[in-house]
């Protein structure tokens, strides 16, 4: 797997060290990171390792919201062939959005790669905030594309609820087991040896990191000394106050990670008193994780995402409370068991947070981003079983013959229902012959009705449902491949295989969801622009048994066309997502079931209008309206022929309105 891996902070040495981890594990990482950069008040510099393979890049600006890299070292890495772009960045900052449009304009002006390769951000923002345009709109446009997002707290919620329609992974920040351990050659240290206990604090020294509130706790304590590392803003009050504190508290300067963990072992608690402002909560708490890996107790407040990062192996205090704070302290020094339990709970819980457990944290990423590309689907053995259990549901309308051809390869190597919409004996004859169930649920109410009539009664209760249009034609081979492709991509609602034609030429079936903006790219002539594989068209299609159940089955009132665009909309709503096999290949003729071409024309649009009137109301409906009415003009006079007299056909179909002219014209459906 190869991976391009963007982030400015790579700058700090010890960080990196995850990319060397998943380097070990065979994943090629090229890491870009900035030349520089400003971590805690300390401009770092780059300093790759012997070999490393990261490049350092020239940043202007230095907010890690407003900054942008240099766009000519941008357009030279973005050209290499990968299979995931892993941003560090936040989905609102500039970075993120100049890296995408840098990308797509590369692919737009170099027509390579045919399909860019899915994208994953990061976010620690554990506040929602609402940014002022353009922000706003960026954060939006950069979320809703997103294959992935890794968190490290509650910001995974709060991307969702601003559009993100990917998998988010709770994925915590890691450290080095070989600098922060216990030191076992130590004999085990009792807190409060000679009625003192010795606290420790670790970072920036800031008014929201809590430290005047911890100042306050040492101070009207007999028992506590405190010991400080860190720099900021607040150095020279912490300095007065450690000066006239007779002793009491001792301010250090900054150290290395080997003299950081050598800091923590030697306090008996290690304080995080970290405060709730309007604008910032704990992210994460790394000095948190790195002391528990030393076996330090750890007493911090109960915000942000300092909870789920202490757990049970330490002890919460409300923010700003200064006789809770102390008190807990003291607590810790007062009491060896509960010292000695908080100490073991520490080592344990730290463990999930080294960088090979973060290492398989991104490597599970990767893969389900990428599950559905051949090179990670083994072919399958000849005979082999698909690595999921399979149904085939096919709902007919006529064609017998094309049925046959249908069933032939599918029938009696999986359970096979056949719904007959044309209650047709001859289609009973064909589908009795080959093996499969029959059913006739006594109307034509359309595809999305027919699939429902099978599902309701299962053959294979909590099998994957393969959806074949009886003029398409699979092998089992290709349906064992879109099966395994659904067992290594845990979030892949949908998979379909690559199609041609029944001359062998290629068909597009991934295409971007409908959209007003997209129409109206489509209206202007520019639709080549919209290269985005939302979903997987419904013709040959493998369907998940858990999407299936999470989603529901398909809205009734798309009587044909757009139910699949419509459930797969529906999917990517709660987290899932689709995906082309590549290396799966079926055959479909297209169309090929219904002889009256002008109602399957105005069926077809009739489902447009009611997916833009459900999924962007009237508004929403009225401007994709008025781009279809606009380009079939205009195609209308400029085009030659049988092309000239279908867009204007379609000027007179939507300007009287879609379903409505179906219904006065077919009836309801």
């Amino acid at each position: 797997m190869r991976v391009l891996r963007v982030s400015h902070s790579a700058v700090v040495d010890a960080w990196r060290e995850r990319e060397r981890e998943l380097r070990r594990r065979g994943v090629e990482v090229r890491l870009l990171s900035a030349r520089a950069w400003d971590e805690t008040g300390r401009v770092i510099p780059l300093e790759p390792r012997p070999g490393e393979d990261v490049v350092g890049v020239r940043t202007f600006g230095s907010h890690p919201a407003l900054f942008l890299f240099d766009p000519v070292a941008l357009w030279r890495e973005l050209g290499r062939d990968v299979d995931v772009l892993d941003l560090h960045e936040e989905p609102y900052a500039l970075a993120s959005l100049e890296i995408l449009v840098l990308r797509r304009l590369r692919r737009l002006l170099t027509g390579r790669p045919r399909t860019l390769a899915p994208y994953a951000l990061y976010s620690a923002q554990n506040i929602e905030k609402r940014y002022p345009p353009p922000f706003r709109w960026f954060e939006r446009a950069v979320l809703r594309r997103a294959a992935a997002l890794s968190v490290c707290n509650v910001a995974g919620e709060i991307a969702v609820r601003k559009g993100f329609r990917g998998q988010v992974h709770w994925i915590p920040l890691g450290f080095d087991p070989a600098v922060f351990h216990p030191d076992d050659a130590r004999p085990e240290a009792v807190p409060g040896t000679g009625g003192r206990v010795r606290v420790g604090y670790a970072g920036r020294l800031v008014d929201y990191k809590g430290v005047r509130v911890l100042l306050d706790a040492v101070e009207t304590s007999d028992t506590l000394r405190l010991d400080l590392v860190g720099d900021g803003p607040l150095r020279d009050e912490v300095a007065a106050r450690a000066a006239r504190s007779d002793g009491r508290v001792t301010l250090h300067p900054g150290t290395d990670a080997e003299g950081l963990a050598a800091f923590y072992r030697s306090v008996d608690v290690l304080a995080v008193p970290s405060l709730v402002t309007p604008g910032w909560v704990e992210q994460f708490g790394r000095v948190v994780v790195e002391a528990m890996a030393c076996g330090t107790p750890v007493v911090a407040t109960s915000t942000g995402a300092l909870p789920d990062v202490v757990g049970d192996a330490g002890l919460l205090v409300t923010p700003d409370d200064v006789p809770a704070l102390r008190d807990a302290l003291e607590r810790v020094g007062d009491d060896p068991a509960l010292a000695a339990r908080l100490r073991a709970a520490s080592i344990e819980r730290a463990a999930t947070c080294t960088w090979a457990s973060v290492a398989d944290d991104y490597e599970a990423m990767y893969a389900s981003m990428t599950g559905s590309r051949t090179r990670q689907v083994a072919p399958p053995a000849p005979g082999a079983e698909p690595a999921r259990d399979v149904e085939v549901v096919v709902v007919a309308y006529h064609r017998p013959d094309l049925l046959a051809q249908a069933l032939a390869p599918v029938a009696g190597q999986f359970p096979v229902t056949v719904v007959d919409n044309s209650s047709s004996p001859e289609v009973k004859s064909v589908a009795v012959a080959a093996g499969a169930r029959y059913l006739d649920p006594g109307r034509n109410g359309g595809f999305a009705a027919g699939v429902n009539h099978a599902l309701a009664d299962r053959l294979a209760p909590g099998a994957d449902v393969l959806l074949l249009n009886p003029d398409a034609v699979v092998e089992p081979a290709d349906v064992r491949r879109l099966s395994d492709a659904l067992a290594i991509g845990p979030r892949l609602a949908s998979v379909g295989p690559s199609q041609v034609d029944d001359g062998g030429a290629p068909a597009r079936v991934a295409w971007p969801f409908p959209t007003p903006g997209g129409a109206w790219l489509e209206a202007v002539g520019l639709g080549r622009l919209r290269t985005r594989e939302d979903f997987v068209i419904g013709s040959v299609l493998l369907l998940r048994a858990e999407a299936l159940d999470d989603v529901g089955t398909f809205d009734e009132t798309f009587f044909l066309y757009a139910e699949e665009t419509d459930w797969a909309r529906r999917a990517v709503a709660r987290g899932w997502r689709h995906a082309v096999v590549p290396g799966a290949v079926a055959t479909h003729a297209g169309g090929a079931t219904s002889a009256d071409e002008a109602r399957r024309e105005r069926t077809f649009h009739a489902s447009q209008e009611r997916y833009y009137r459900k999924h962007f109301g009237a508004l929403g409906w009225q401007a994709a309206r008025g781009a279809a009415l606009a380009g079939s003009a205009v195609r209308g006079v400029v085009l030659p022929g049988q092309r000239g007299a279908a867009a204007r056909r379609r000027v007179t179909l939507y300007a009287r309105g879609p379903v409505s002219q179906l219904e006065r014209t077919d009836g309801p459906a």
